[in-house]
């Protein structure tokens, strides 16, 4: 299957995945080596695969002392929300979309989605 836009490699994956744990937080590379998340990975690899983060949009970074410091630009949520959109979108019947999700998930994730479009609905009507 090839990659959609906005998908992101293993490694990527695991990074962006220790990234977002971490909030808003600035992360090196040597704060990625010494998480689990790259405790097997060489710093050039790491260095890398953050530079190739930033150049796609996923990280900010600024210059501290002679490294790069490292932060998320968009939560997983919006990531995640991002990712569905433009599969809605590239779907050309929207209905039939999220007929086959819902038919797709099990009764705890649909009771999930019920709760999430009621949260939505409420966030709406306050103007948040």
């Amino acid at each position: 299957m090839p990659k959609i836009k906005g998908d992101l490699g293993p490694l990527e994956r695991t990074i962006m995945e220790l990234l977002w744990d971490r909030g808003d937080a600035e992360v090196t590379v040597r704060d990625v080596l010494e998480s689990p998340a790259g405790r097997k990975s060489a710093y050039t690899t790491v260095m890398t695969v953050l530079d190739r983060l930033w150049r796609k949009g996923f990280l900010a970074r600024r210059m501290v002392g002679r490294a790069y410091a490292y932060r998320v630009r968009r939560t997983r949520d919006q990531h995640v929300g991002g990712l569905v959109a433009w599969v809605l979108a590239g779907s050309g019947d929207r209905r039939s979309a999220f007929l086959g999700f819902a038919r797709s998930v099990d009764e705890q994730d649909l009771e999930e989605l019920r709760k999430v479009i009621r949260q939505v609905e409420r966030e709406r009507r306050t103007g948040r």
